[in-house]
């Protein structure tokens, strides 16, 4: 297993995840063309992090906007952490800068099983 390192541009968010240390970033803005091609090595990484996930996954998530595409994406996400969570904590930390993407984080953590943490930026 490999990091998974993806640069932001500027419709796609930076992807920073480390099967090691447990540390997982989605940041900036998700609005890409294909959301599907976009996600799909984020997909395929947790596909093969939930075989053997560190002791302690921090999940950090700073979107300044998404679409609705990449929405079904990232419940996906969250759906593996969940899983995950059940064996080994998942701490989920939502940055947020205005109330809609806190209500867009409140609606995510209603639809698992794993605390979030709600960080205004």
């Amino acid at each position: 297993m490999t990091l998974l390192e993806i640069s932001a541009t500027n419709k796609t968010p930076e992807i920073n995840f480390n099967h090691l240390t447990g540390k997982l970033l989605i940041e900036g803005w998700s609005t890409p063309e294909d959301s599907f091609k976009f996600y799909e090595p984020v997909i395929a990484w947790l596909v093969e992090y939930e075989k053997n996930p560190a002791t302690v996954t921090e999940f950090n998530i700073k979107l300044s906007y998404y679409n609705t595409s990449s929405s079904k994406w990232i419940l996906e996400v969250f759906y593996f952490l969940e899983r995950i969570n059940r064996l080994h904590p998942v701490n989920v930390s939502w940055f947020y800068d205005d109330e809609d993407m806190l209500e867009t984080g409140q609606d995510y953590s209603s639809m698992v099983s794993m605390p979030f943490k709600f960080i205004e930026t």
